[in-house]
Protein backbone atom coordinates (compact mmCIF):
# COMPACT_ATOMS: atom_id res chain seq x y z
CA UNK A 1 0.00 0.00 0.00
CA UNK A 2 1.51 3.44 -0.68
CA UNK A 3 0.93 6.27 1.22
CA UNK A 4 -2.55 6.31 3.29
CA UNK A 5 -4.22 9.00 5.38
CA UNK A 6 -5.35 8.22 8.63
CA UNK A 7 -6.79 9.95 12.04
CA UNK A 8 -4.82 8.59 14.71
CA UNK A 9 -7.73 6.99 16.88
CA UNK A 10 -7.62 5.70 20.66
CA UNK A 11 -6.77 1.70 20.25
CA UNK A 12 -6.93 1.44 16.76
CA UNK A 13 -8.83 -1.72 15.30
CA UNK A 14 -6.93 -4.00 14.10
CA UNK A 15 -7.72 -2.87 10.26
CA UNK A 16 -6.41 0.19 10.95
CA UNK A 17 -3.11 -0.82 12.15
CA UNK A 18 -3.01 -2.92 9.22
CA UNK A 19 -3.05 -0.77 7.05
CA UNK A 20 -0.55 1.11 9.14
CA UNK A 21 2.14 -1.05 8.73
CA UNK A 22 1.47 -2.26 4.89
CA UNK A 23 1.61 1.61 4.37
CA UNK A 24 5.03 2.76 2.50
CA UNK A 25 3.92 6.19 4.40
CA UNK A 26 1.36 7.27 6.78
CA UNK A 27 0.05 10.59 7.23
CA UNK A 28 -1.78 11.35 10.26
CA UNK A 29 -4.66 13.51 9.90
CA UNK A 30 -4.40 16.66 12.36
CA UNK A 31 -6.31 18.57 11.02
CA UNK A 32 -10.38 19.04 10.17
CA UNK A 33 -13.37 19.11 12.81
CA UNK A 34 -13.68 16.87 15.49
CA UNK A 35 -16.65 14.49 15.21
CA UNK A 36 -18.52 12.75 18.26
CA UNK A 37 -19.52 9.30 18.21
CA UNK A 38 -15.97 8.04 16.39
CA UNK A 39 -13.16 6.05 17.29
CA UNK A 40 -10.80 8.93 18.01
CA UNK A 41 -12.16 8.28 21.36
CA UNK A 42 -13.49 5.04 21.49
CA UNK A 43 -12.54 1.21 21.26
CA UNK A 44 -13.91 -2.15 21.69
CA UNK A 45 -12.28 -5.31 23.23
CA UNK A 46 -13.56 -8.69 24.22
CA UNK A 47 -15.17 -9.13 27.38
CA UNK A 48 -17.09 -11.74 29.66
CA UNK A 49 -20.01 -10.19 28.83
CA UNK A 50 -19.26 -9.93 24.89
CA UNK A 51 -18.18 -6.50 23.17
CA UNK A 52 -17.33 -3.74 25.56
CA UNK A 53 -16.94 -0.30 24.21
CA UNK A 54 -13.76 1.62 26.32
CA UNK A 55 -14.84 5.61 25.55
CA UNK A 56 -12.62 9.04 26.58
CA UNK A 57 -15.05 11.61 27.90
CA UNK A 58 -14.10 14.64 26.13
CA UNK A 59 -14.83 18.60 27.06
CA UNK A 60 -16.95 19.73 24.21
CA UNK A 61 -17.43 23.57 23.24
CA UNK A 62 -19.65 25.45 25.56
CA UNK A 63 -21.33 27.50 22.44
CA UNK A 64 -21.81 24.60 20.07
CA UNK A 65 -19.21 25.35 17.48
CA UNK A 66 -17.08 22.52 16.07
CA UNK A 67 -13.86 22.30 17.58
CA UNK A 68 -10.56 20.77 15.43
CA UNK A 69 -9.82 17.56 16.41
CA UNK A 70 -6.18 19.01 18.08
CA UNK A 71 -7.99 21.24 20.58
CA UNK A 72 -9.92 18.56 21.38
CA UNK A 73 -9.26 18.55 25.59
CA UNK A 74 -9.72 15.07 27.81
CA UNK A 75 -12.43 15.50 31.08
CA UNK A 76 -10.57 14.22 33.89
CA UNK A 77 -12.88 15.21 36.35
CA UNK A 78 -14.34 11.23 35.77
CA UNK A 79 -11.47 8.59 36.59
CA UNK A 80 -11.74 6.64 32.67
CA UNK A 81 -7.76 5.74 32.80
CA UNK A 82 -8.42 3.70 35.67
CA UNK A 83 -11.80 2.15 34.26
CA UNK A 84 -10.34 1.56 31.82
CA UNK A 85 -7.00 -0.40 32.77
CA UNK A 86 -9.60 -2.08 35.16
CA UNK A 87 -11.53 -3.45 32.36
CA UNK A 88 -8.62 -4.59 30.00
CA UNK A 89 -7.20 -6.56 33.43
CA UNK A 90 -10.52 -8.13 33.76
CA UNK A 91 -10.88 -8.97 30.51
CA UNK A 92 -7.21 -9.97 29.33
CA UNK A 93 -5.26 -11.83 32.81
CA UNK A 94 -5.89 -15.01 31.59
CA UNK A 95 -4.33 -14.18 27.73
CA UNK A 96 -1.24 -15.51 26.81
CA UNK A 97 0.50 -12.08 26.87
CA UNK A 98 -1.36 -9.47 28.71
CA UNK A 99 1.01 -9.73 31.68
CA UNK A 100 4.47 -9.75 29.10
CA UNK A 101 3.48 -6.39 28.28
CA UNK A 102 0.51 -5.04 31.01
CA UNK A 103 4.56 -2.80 32.74
CA UNK A 104 4.65 -1.40 29.51
CA UNK A 105 1.24 -0.72 28.57
CA UNK A 106 0.29 1.02 32.31
CA UNK A 107 1.68 4.47 32.28
CA UNK A 108 -0.93 5.17 29.32
CA UNK A 109 -3.61 4.81 32.33
CA UNK A 110 -1.38 6.45 35.17
CA UNK A 111 0.23 9.53 33.75
CA UNK A 112 -2.04 12.77 33.73
CA UNK A 113 -3.16 13.12 29.85
CA UNK A 114 -4.81 16.76 28.61
CA UNK A 115 -5.36 16.58 24.95
CA UNK A 116 -7.36 13.97 22.58
CA UNK A 117 -5.05 13.78 19.55
CA UNK A 118 -1.59 13.49 21.48
CA UNK A 119 -2.85 10.66 23.49
CA UNK A 120 -4.02 8.60 20.58
CA UNK A 121 -0.71 10.05 18.96
CA UNK A 122 1.43 8.35 21.80
CA UNK A 123 -0.66 6.08 21.73
CA UNK A 124 0.33 4.72 18.32
CA UNK A 125 3.89 5.06 18.65
CA UNK A 126 4.30 2.83 22.21
CA UNK A 127 2.54 0.38 19.50
CA UNK A 128 4.16 0.32 17.41
CA UNK A 129 7.19 0.28 19.16
CA UNK A 130 6.44 -1.88 21.13
CA UNK A 131 5.45 -4.31 17.83
CA UNK A 132 8.82 -3.52 16.36
CA UNK A 133 6.77 -1.92 13.49
CA UNK A 134 9.27 0.81 11.85
CA UNK A 135 6.83 2.80 9.57
CA UNK A 136 7.47 5.88 7.86
CA UNK A 137 5.26 8.74 8.67
CA UNK A 138 3.95 12.59 9.27
CA UNK A 139 1.44 14.56 10.52
CA UNK A 140 -0.88 16.65 7.70
CA UNK A 141 -0.51 20.38 7.90
CA UNK A 142 -3.97 21.64 6.60
CA UNK A 143 -7.17 20.11 6.06
CA UNK A 144 -7.81 17.98 2.56
CA UNK A 145 -10.99 16.74 1.12
CA UNK A 146 -9.99 15.07 -1.04
CA UNK A 147 -5.77 14.13 -0.60
CA UNK A 148 -3.59 12.73 -2.74
CA UNK A 149 -2.65 9.99 -0.94
CA UNK A 150 -5.30 7.05 -0.23
CA UNK A 151 -7.86 8.28 1.96
CA UNK A 152 -8.80 5.85 5.19
CA UNK A 153 -10.03 8.78 7.34
CA UNK A 154 -13.14 6.35 7.19
CA UNK A 155 -12.12 4.31 9.15
CA UNK A 156 -12.29 6.44 12.38
CA UNK A 157 -16.28 7.30 11.85
CA UNK A 158 -18.01 4.30 13.52
CA UNK A 159 -21.34 5.66 11.87
CA UNK A 160 -19.66 4.61 8.79
CA UNK A 161 -18.81 1.30 10.06
CA UNK A 162 -17.96 -1.85 8.22
CA UNK A 163 -18.14 -5.05 9.78
CA UNK A 164 -15.01 -5.90 8.52
CA UNK A 165 -13.81 -9.75 9.17
CA UNK A 166 -9.98 -10.27 10.05
CA UNK A 167 -8.13 -14.22 10.04
CA UNK A 168 -8.91 -15.45 12.91
CA UNK A 169 -6.85 -15.81 15.73
CA UNK A 170 -7.37 -17.05 19.39
CA UNK A 171 -9.80 -15.00 21.74
CA UNK A 172 -10.22 -15.26 25.44
CA UNK A 173 -13.80 -15.48 25.53
CA UNK A 174 -14.76 -17.07 22.55
CA UNK A 175 -16.00 -20.23 23.29
CA UNK A 176 -18.42 -18.03 24.58
CA UNK A 177 -19.28 -15.59 22.06
CA UNK A 178 -18.09 -16.93 18.82
CA UNK A 179 -14.52 -14.62 17.10
CA UNK A 180 -15.40 -11.52 17.35
CA UNK A 181 -13.97 -9.47 14.55
CA UNK A 182 -11.58 -6.39 14.04
CA UNK A 183 -11.41 -5.53 17.69
CA UNK A 184 -9.42 -2.73 18.86
CA UNK A 185 -5.50 -3.94 18.23
CA UNK A 186 -4.97 -4.88 21.84
CA UNK A 187 -7.00 -8.28 21.90
CA UNK A 188 -4.83 -9.06 19.03
CA UNK A 189 -1.51 -7.91 20.85
CA UNK A 190 -2.66 -9.91 24.19
CA UNK A 191 -3.57 -13.01 22.29
CA UNK A 192 -0.88 -13.30 19.53
CA UNK A 193 1.95 -11.03 21.42
CA UNK A 194 5.20 -10.94 19.05
CA UNK A 195 3.57 -12.31 16.44
CA UNK A 196 1.26 -9.35 16.01
CA UNK A 197 3.00 -7.87 13.47
CA UNK A 198 3.55 -11.09 11.15
CA UNK A 199 0.26 -11.28 11.04
CA UNK A 200 -1.21 -7.65 10.59
CA UNK A 201 1.55 -7.45 7.53
CA UNK A 202 0.08 -10.94 6.21
CA UNK A 203 -3.67 -9.16 6.37
CA UNK A 204 -4.67 -8.88 2.85
CA UNK A 205 -6.72 -5.46 3.39
CA UNK A 206 -7.89 -6.08 -0.57
CA UNK A 207 -9.82 -8.98 0.53
CA UNK A 208 -10.90 -8.25 3.68
CA UNK A 209 -14.64 -8.64 3.39
CA UNK A 210 -17.80 -6.71 4.53
CA UNK A 211 -21.32 -7.29 5.57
Amino acid sequence: MDTILLHPTYFPSIAQMAAMVQATHVIFEKEGTYQKQSYRNRAYIAHSNGKLLLSIPVKHSHDGTRLQYKEVAIENDFPWQSHHLKSLQSAYRTSPFFEYYEDEMTPLFTESVSGLWEHNIKIIHFLLETLGADIDFSYSERYVKTPEATDLRYMANAKREKKIKVPHYHQVFEAKHGFLHNLSILDLFFSEGPNTLNYLEKLDLKVVSSE
